[in-house]
């Protein structure tokens, strides 16, 4: 969907599948900070009083992540739009050191963001091409991220055009069962990070063969 500021006339898209269905949400311009409405007509119903939500239902109040939602930074500001993305979310400055000009390398803008919160609030909005994700981000194990609980509400569609990467001391290197099980594209064991390009190379290589047919497939049904 084309977005107009009807302050600035600053213009962005925001994917048709980040909109919740029949919800209004607010954005907030990048450039002049001005509140836009954008969404279908909310239906009025009434309903029993709800109890207080809980840090995790907070967590996931959907309308709560917005643009306003996470920091201003120049890194999503404007970019071309086949610029592909990562999304690198560590919590270790050695490790983000490390990974940053292997993606670059491998095509993709480096994109960082401080908490949870506001990784949410990009991936809203954003598409990414990689994520990677490391166990303790932001004080959550990897099973009680609330990261990795919003990528797989992702419909299938989405998420099968996202290559999510999980770091651990907990993983072996490349354990594809370990992965099936997490949800994951690959999974890497923390002290292999030195061999992080050989690793994201290889697996991307892998999940981009295994979906070859399929992709294809839709292509030809008109579905892709």
């Amino acid at each position: 969907m084309l977005i107009m500021c009807s302050q600035c006339e600053s213009k962005f898209n925001v994917p048709d599948e980040k909109i919740p269905k029949g919800k209004k949400i607010k954005v907030i311009c990048p450039k002049c900070r001005n509140p836009i409405i954008i969404g279908g007509e909310i239906r009025e119903e009434k309903a029993p009083p709800s109890p207080e939500p809980t840090e995790k239902e907070e967590e996931w109040e959907e309308e709560g992540y917005g643009y306003e939602e996470y920091t201003e930074d120049s890194q999503l500001g404007f970019f071309e739009g086949d610029a592909k993305l990562a999304l690198v979310l560590v919590d270790d400055g050695e490790i983000e050191d490390l990974i940053r000009p292997v993606v670059e390398e491998m095509g993709y803008r480096f994109i960082t963001s401080p908490n949870k919160r506001d990784a949410i609030g990009k991936m809203r909005f954003h598409h990414f091409d990689i994520i990677i994700l490391k166990d303790g981000y932001d004080g959550k194990s990897i099973e009680e991220s609330p990261i990795l609980r919003y990528i797989n509400t992702l419909s299938m569609s989405v998420r099968r055009k996202m290559f999510l990467a999980l770091i651990s001391d907990r993983f072996k290197t490349m354990d594809n069962m370990m992965a099936f099980a997490m949800s994951a594209n690959v999974v890497i064991n923390s002290a292999d990070i030195s061999q992080i390009k050989l690793i994201l190379n290889k697996a991307i290589e892998e999940n981009e063969r295994f979906y070859k047919v399929f992709k294809e497939l839709l292509v030809e049904t008109g579905k892709e």
